[in-house]
């Protein structure tokens, strides 16, 4: 994987998101060897549509997409609330949960707490799957998923953080990541484990070569 590497030794690898959120997560995690940029950065504006009906279907579209019209490695992410009670809603629909909305958060989280109540399981995972593309090899697609356990809480908790942090809380704590906040978040969270699995691997074939 020794193609996009810049001058001064980094290396470039596009992030199918526009998501600030995310970027911040994924730029704070792969740290400064690893060069991330946003579809913006690349004048990637194009609505690549998540047609899918998994999280990895979603995330090898995207990726497949920017790296194939772009011609730079890109890895690509789809991430899913799965609440087992609910019959694992609303996962691959997460984004998109409260039909009269788009992205909604609020909408969203609403929507959840409604379907929940009355109901004495709340247990829920969230899982991350990135699908990384490498350019150089077009039929190369490598697939990282990470999990993190937790329950939905009864009401909403704590300001940072985006999405469902406000009512997920991780296994082995008593706070929402809304409230544990990006330092404690991005080193147990779902995107974290799947985003560290990705930059192990990158570093791994770069050194191999």
């Amino acid at each position: 994987m020794n193609d996009n590497i810049n001058a001064d030794g980094t290396r470039s690898i596009v992030f199918a998101t526009n998501n600030s959120h995310k970027l911040t997560e994924a730029r704070h995690i792969l740290g400064d060897s690893i060069r991330v940029l946003s579809l913006a950065d690349i004048g990637c504006h194009e609505d690549i549509a998540e047609t899918a009906n998994t999280l990895e279907g979603n995330a090898i579209i995207k990726a497949r997409y920017v790296s194939e019209h772009y011609g730079i490695d890109c890895f690509a992410d789809d991430t899913g609330l799965e609440v087992p009670s609910l019959g694992g809603e609303p996962g691959v629909r997460s984004a998109r949960y409260d039909d009269s909305t788009d992205h909604d958060s609020e909408a969203n989280m609403n929507k959840l707490l409604r379907k929940l109540e009355g109901k004495d399981n709340r247990d829920a995972q969230f899982r991350t799957v990135i699908a990384l593309h490498r350019h150089a090899d077009h039929a190369d697609m490598t697939l990282f998923e990470g999990i993190v356990k937790g329950h939905i809480a009864r009401e909403r908790h704590g300001s940072e953080g985006f999405g469902y942090d406000p009512i997920f809380v991780p296994e082995g704590h008593d706070k929402t990541f809304a409230e544990l906040g990006a330092d404690i978040k991005d080193t147990i969270s779902h995107r974290a484990i799947a985003i560290s699995k990705l930059a192990r691997y990158i570093k791994s074939h770069d050194n191999a070569h």
